[in-house]
């Protein structure tokens, strides 16, 4: 069975009830996955929002999307960054200069991932995605 891993821009957009994005989860619910490290980046940024003095008038709005993100984690898998995780994580970064800017760490991880479980890995951001060896990408916001 084909595992499919979202990162953390198609999982906002599956939460933003992105129309193609919602199709595909939707065909592909029983063997779909998130990563922690999504779920780090996810509440990262509604908990940087909270914390906002100058959004104090939405705090209504963004813990009624907090909600919303606890509510979609019930309902999906959630693989850990592991020991495995780790070795290929690291395994990467030695053999690929450009993978180690701390701009794309996260993402690495999240690529670390999917290798560990010869996953595809659902992105837009082919960009960061696409220099990590024998990573499968596949596009679902089209």
């Amino acid at each position: 069975m084909i595992l499919y891993i979202l990162d953390t821009d198609i999982f906002s957009m599956w939460l933003e009830n992105h129309p193609s994005v919602c199709q595909r989860v939707v065909a592909n619910k029983t063997n779909l996955a998130i990563t922690i490290v999504t779920v780090q980046e996810v509440f990262n940024g509604w908990i940087s929002r909270l914390n906002d003095p100058a959004a104090a008038n939405q705090q209504v709005k963004f813990y009624g999307k907090l909600s919303n993100v606890i509510s979609f984690l019930r309902d999906v898998t959630v693989l850990d960054f592991d020991e495995d995780a780790e070795q290929i994580f690291k395994q990467m970064l030695n053999q690929n200069a450009a993978l180690r800017r701390k701009r794309v760490e996260r993402d690495m991880r999240i690529a670390a991932i999917a290798l560990t479980y010869d996953a595809i890995l659902v992105t837009r951001n082919h960009r960061d995605f696409s220099p990590v060896p024998n990573l499968n990408l596949e596009d679902w916001s089209i």
